[in-house]
């Protein structure tokens, strides 16, 4: 017990660890899991900021020589570190409930002794064990909430983002709480607490929105004066340093030209270019009718993070103003500002950017707990019998939260990259802009599991970005031989649009799509080409992408193929398996009407020819395993018979 009582914060931990490997991903899931872990296994760069310090600590520990594949090994890691930021939120929040008197209002007001008695009296009515009880409550409660979990499932940025922002909070609270009468110096937990930050920053900007409130903590710690200043330039000289060094990588690694090297960040004006994000502030504050939107998910959504625990939380936020004001409105302040800044960028998978909200809503829980515990208590009620009906709210988390986060039963990404694949011969080059369940996955199976590499794929979006031509090249050496001089035009007219000056956006376009079709032409008679389904449904059905003359697209199998003949086409039998899992979302409902559709064209394409049979193949295909995709009237008799 009193070993229990002694590492709370790590028992926690481990059981939350234990708990998350039975939803643990056994491969890589959607959108940027695929790139990140090849990234990792290879040291390459990821796409911005780089997240130096994730590629960094995820190679060394991909080298572990661990009986999993690569993926599998690299998710294991994200679970160590959502469970350790879980463990480190627990140890916290024990510590804010060791340390009110100095987050009271009231500390060191000589006026008001009686009322310093009477508050020292109610923060001494936890005991220990109690004071531990609440903490690794809320921090169950924060570690089975959806968002929180769901990072520990796969491969992502956030996993790292959590252990270090619950890190450095810790460390915030520790500075904050620290003897301000001792020398300052490189064991001053401010200078410790510079140092996490730095970390921080060097593997997710985001960690900026805990700067208004630590700058709220400071002051009101460290007042404003000389000394105050000086504090905080050695702190900001001690960041800069350190960011500077660890940052380093990114035009160290990418002078080594990686299969994966992303803005090819070898100089200071491209460096600054990727760490700031240059190609998603587009996104970024962008409309008043945007922040409304992801408002309104962000409290919709709030009912299926929280389960059960908002009422929970309005308590608590007053039980926090009354025992705790100052860390009241540090935590106020933090919420607050994750809120506006996540609510003003205008992405469809913001949910990871509210991370810190809920951390904050983490701590509100914790006082909302204790609120409730002592009316419970002074009602008569008995005191396991109440501990026992807080431990609901966890056990609520994690019952409601499991088969949304469940990841284990998740192959579809790997079944669909790899069947891909496997349909088309080899050195076909596929253009394509799947990032979510092909592109992002397709870096893993290439280059580490050294999966059909030498198939060529090239992601449509991506060739407006001049560092991808360097990329492709190193990949896939020859393939921009025929359109360099097009390349080169259009890398001379980007220069100005990258660097925020007058650009000509017609000429920008038009070079665009020469290199486009040019790529499909000259390529057209070495290897064999693809075009994803996505390209066809939107730019060519709007004209915005046209083939080459006469060139045409016949459906594939989940790709189409770029043909100049008008005979027959044959193309692989719908023999692959997907597998997709019981848990829906909307990338495996999208995915599903993907593949679903092609299918269906293809066997459109086997009637033109007066092939019944073959066009059966494809259509009981999609009567059985793409129940939801529209088979047309004409076609519904070929199923029949």
């Amino acid at each position: 017990m009193n070993f229990i009582k002694k590492y709370f914060a790590v028992v926690t931990s481990l059981f939350v660890f234990i708990v998350y490997l039975f939803t643990l991903a056994p491969s890589v899931i959607q959108i940027d899991s695929g790139e990140l872990a090849a990234v990792q296994a290879t040291l390459g760069i990821a796409h911005p900021t780089g997240y130096p310090l994730y590629s960094i600590l995820g190679y060394v520990f991909s080298l572990l020589p661990l009986p999993f594949t690569k993926i599998y090994q690299l998710n294991l890691l994200a679970a160590i570190y959502t469970a350790a930021a879980a463990g480190i939120f627990t140890f916290s929040a024990k510590f804010i409930l060791d340390n009110l008197n100095s987050f009271s209002i009231l500390k060191n007001q000589k006026s008001k002794k009686k009322t310093k008695v009477k508050t020292d009296n109610e923060s001494s009515d936890l005991n220990e064990n109690q004071k531990i009880i609440f903490s690794v409550i809320a921090g169950l409660t924060l570690s089975f909430s959806k968002t929180f979990w769901f990072q520990s499932t796969s491969v992502e940025v956030y996993s790292l983002h959590l252990l270090l922002i619950s890190l450095i909070i810790f460390l915030l609270l520790k500075a904050f709480t620290s003897d301000s009468q001792k020398k300052f110096s490189l064991k001053s937990f401010w200078i410790i607490f510079a140092s996490g930050l730095t970390l921080g920053f060097s593997n997710h900007m985001t960690t900026l929105l805990i700067l208004p409130g630590t700058a709220y903590l400071y002051f009101n710690k460290e007042k404003f004066n000389s000394q105050s200043f000086k504090k905080l330039a050695s702190m900001i000289f001690l960041f800069l340093i350190l960011l500077v060094i660890i940052y380093s990588y990114l035009p160290i690694r990418a002078s080594q030209n990686p299969h994966l090297n992303w803005g090819n960040p070898i100089d200071i004006e491209r460096i600054l270019r990727h760490i700031s994000g240059f190609q998603y502030q587009v996104w970024l504050f962008s409309s008043t009718e945007a922040a409304k939107k992801q408002l309104e998910y962000f409290i919709t959504n709030f009912p299926s993070e929280f389960f059960f625990t908002l009422i929970l939380g309005v308590i608590g936020v007053i039980n926090t103003f009354i025992k705790a004001r100052k860390f009241f409105v540090f935590n106020l302040i933090t919420f607050i500002s994750t809120v506006i800044y996540s609510i003003n960028y205008d992405i469809s998978d913001i949910d990871s950017y509210f991370l810190l909200a809920y951390i904050s809503l983490a701590f509100f829980n914790l006082f909302g707990f204790i609120k409730v515990y002592q009316i419970m208590i002074a009602n008569k009620l008995n005191q396991m019998a109440v501990m026992l009906v807080l431990l609901l709210f966890p056990v609520s988390q994690f019952v409601k939260s499991f088969p949304e986060v469940d990841q284990s039963k998740t192959v579809v990404y790997e079944n669909y990259t790899k069947s891909l694949l496997n349909s088309v011969p080899e050195n076909a080059m596929i253009l394509s802009y799947q990032w979510d369940y092909f592109i992002s996955a397709s870096y893993y199976f290439q280059f580490v599991e050294k999966f059909r590499p030498e198939i060529a794929i090239v992601d449509k979006e991506l060739l407006r970005r001049s560092w991808y031509f360097n990329q492709l090249e190193r990949n896939y050496p020859g393939l921009l031989s025929g359109v360099q001089s097009e390349v080169n035009l259009f890398l001379d007219a980007l220069k100005p649009f990258e660097r925020k000056e007058n650009y000509n956006a017609a000429l920008l376009e038009n070079l665009y799509r020469r290199i486009i079709a040019n790529l499909i032409s000259t390529n057209y008679d070495k290897r064999e080409v693809y075009i994803g389904p996505e390209i066809f449904d939107n730019e060519m059905q709007r004209g915005e992408i046209s083939l080459p003359e006469g060139y045409k697209l016949v459906p594939h199998l989940f790709v189409f193929k770029v043909v100049k003949t008008d005979e027959y086409v044959d193309a692989p039998l719908p023999d692959f398996k997907l597998n997709f899992s019981e848990r829906k979302d909307k990338y495996q409902t999208a995915l599903n009407s993907i593949v679903g559709l092609m299918l269906v064209r293809r066997a459109y394409y086997e009637m033109q020819f007066n092939k019944p049979e073959r066009a059966k193949l494809y259509l009981k295909k999609v009567a059985e395993e793409f129940p939801n995709t529209q088979i047309p009237q004409r076609l519904q008799s070929l199923i029949l018979n």
